[in-house]
């Protein structure tokens, strides 16, 4: 492991984009193109906006150090179409060896599989990875934090937006750790009665009813809305709900394929035929549950095209979890041999962003963009998760009453595992929980 490697996994630089996984393994290998990715996906969400135009400077100097350790030959900043301040500003400031890439108004346009796909018209191969085919992609926010562990400058902060039924949405670089209900108070009041969190974006993040709930390394939106909204209700159903509605309602219309962006790339993904496992059982339902192993859990199948509200992401989020413990998971070889061409239709099944805004009951929260706020100041209490990344769970180098300062590591993998520190968001005083480690400011 060279220095600048080494330095990326001191700092506990993971993917911002959502993942987690540990940058320092990624950056090990080599890459003939190396894609930053700004197409921001999830509705209301402007992170990745915000560090194209604040911190311009940063994800450059990021991009040209991972084209010099992978040695890349190419640069690719992705942007959506329609984010016109960000292409504005971040055009006339890159480098010859970067371009940039506009990317279509859909979702998902921030999936790694499309945006390889849209910049080189080459496909990862089903269950692989975009180093398989020389490519590297990194979330814009990970390559700022690169940068700035280049310079021995550790990750102790998170971009966040905040949305939804607030006063005053915002985008932030808040401490890891830092509890819902602080985060959210920046926003002004809460605006409905019953809140829930969404954390993560409306399609793909997770409901969250406890405010005390700390943001992690991989947090990057909480959407703020009414407990009895069809989206929440939605995204709030049991295992037992979708399963038991899904068996007894999905008349195999197929819609949930034909709209699936991975099985328009031509991937061995049928959500309708994973739907039909729910009534059949032996060799027959193990056949039909194969095809949810290259799903993307992007969430169009139930929140956009299932006439009938069933659930197939969530059907096929279990069943991967079943093919893994019953052994079934294929091999990148069975599923290639499974792999299609690129559907003709693909170019016309995108799903335009406004569209989905509108459907998810978001549009009126739309008027407001979450523009870029300065927070100056330390909260009282961070919780900071020790899973908060892919990769083995760091165990604490501190203990119950330790005074520590920002940016100390607090927490280390050990030496034969995959993983990175982590570190202190604030200066205080620790106490060890149950896969946690809390600091209280010291007043």
């Amino acid at each position: 492991m060279n220095s600048f490697v080494e330095k990326i996994r001191n700092a506990g630089v993971v993917g911002a984009g959502g993942a987690g996984f540990p940058s320092y393994v990624k950056i090990q290998a080599r890459a003939d193109v190396l894609i930053a990715n700004g197409a921001e996906c999830e509705p209301l969400l402007y992170k990745d906006q915000t560090v194209i135009q604040r911190f311009s400077d940063d994800l450059l100097r990021g991009m040209a150090l991972l084209m010099e350790q992978t040695g890349a030959s190419r640069g690719v900043l992705a942007v959506k179409e329609k984010h016109k301040d960000s292409i504005s500003h971040i055009e006339p400031l890159l480098p010859a060896h970067i371009e940039l890439k506009l990317m279509p108004n859909v979702y998902p346009a921030g999936d790694e599989y499309e945006l390889v796909y849209e910049i080189t018209g080459n496909r990862i191969p089903a269950g692989g990875l975009p180093k398989d085919i020389g490519v590297l992609v990194q979330n814009v926010e990970t390559l700022v934090n690169i940068a700035r562990a280049e310079g021995g400058q550790p990750v102790t902060r998170t971009m966040v937006t905040v949305h939804g039924e607030v006063e005053h949405p915002f985008t932030a670089w808040l401490p890891i750790g830092m509890r819902f209900r602080d985060v959210i108070s920046l926003a002004g009041a809460i605006t409905c009665d019953n809140p829930v969190v969404i954390d993560g974006g409306a399609m793909m993040g997770r409901v969250v009813e406890d405010l005390e709930t700390p943001i992690s390394a991989v947090s990057s939106g909480l959407l703020v809305l009414p407990r009895d909204t069809n989206l929440v209700k939605r995204r709030s159903e049991t295992e037992q709900q979708y399963k038991r509605i899904g068996k007894s309602g999905c008349d195999q219309c197929t819609l949930c394929t034909e709209m699936c962006p991975r099985y328009l790339l031509g991937y061995p993904i049928q959500p309708h035929l994973v739907m039909r496992s729910l009534l059949t059982t032996g060799e027959v339902s193990e056949t039909l549950s194969v095809h949810a192993q290259a799903c993307c859990e992007c969430n169009i199948c139930t929140l956009w095209a299932c006439p009938e509200q069933l659930n197939p992401r969530d059907i096929c989020v279990s069943t991967k979890r079943d093919l893994k413990a019953n052994d079934l998971w294929l091999t990148p070889e069975q599923l290639q041999g499974q792999t299609r061409e690129v559907h003709s239709m693909r170019e016309y099944r995108g799903l335009p962003s406004q569209r989905l805004t509108r459907k998810l009951g978001l549009a009126k929260y739309d008027s407001k963009t979450a523009r870029w706020k300065n927070v100056d100041m330390t909260p009282s209490r961070v919780i900071i998760p020790l899973h908060q990344r892919m990769g083995q769970q760091p165990e604490p180098v501190v203990k119950t009453g330790d005074t520590v300062a920002e940016g100390a590591v607090i927490a280390t993998p050990s030496d034969e595992g995959m993983g990175v520190p982590v570190h202190a968001s604030i200066s205080g005083k620790v106490t060890l929980m149950d896969g946690f480690i809390a600091i209280d400011a010291v007043i």
